[in-house]
């Protein structure tokens, strides 16, 4: 079973997808209402996945990205970004800064474990 982590300061959002991802692919969801839990929570953790909202208060996504980067405990797991606006310098920009991907807000709930697996190469069992 795939393990997700959702780190966003929206309550609803991470229900949103804590729900989806449950529902739709029973994977288990770990969430994070700020950039250092979601931090403290994935070196914990070890989820095979990490789903980022950009636009957060105090620590924001883009700060939380590089934390996780330079983290030797998380440096592996991909990230996603979650973002509401997104421009293809901003993606480039997202990806040298480590983002596997950007996933548009507001996202499709009974697609986004699908999107998650094919952006990120997984297969699903069918």
């Amino acid at each position: 079973m795939k393990r997700i982590l959702v780190i966003d300061d929206e309550a609803d959002i991470r229900e949103i997808a804590r729900m989806s991802l449950k529902i739709t692919k029973q994977w288990d969801v770990l969430i994070a209402a700020t950039g250092n839990e979601g931090v403290a929570i994935a070196a914990a953790e070890q989820p095979d996945a990490i789903l980022l909202d950009v636009i957060m208060p105090e620590v924001d996504g883009i700060a939380t990205l590089q934390a996780l980067n330079q983290n030797t405990a998380t440096q592996h797991i991909p990230v996603l970004l979650l973002t509401a606006t997104v421009r293809v310098a901003t993606q480039k920009q997202y990806a040298e800064l480590g983002a596997k991907a950007v996933l548009l807000k507001p996202f499709d709930p009974a697609m986004l474990g699908t999107q998650i697996e094919r952006l990120l190469n997984w297969s699903s069992p069918e």
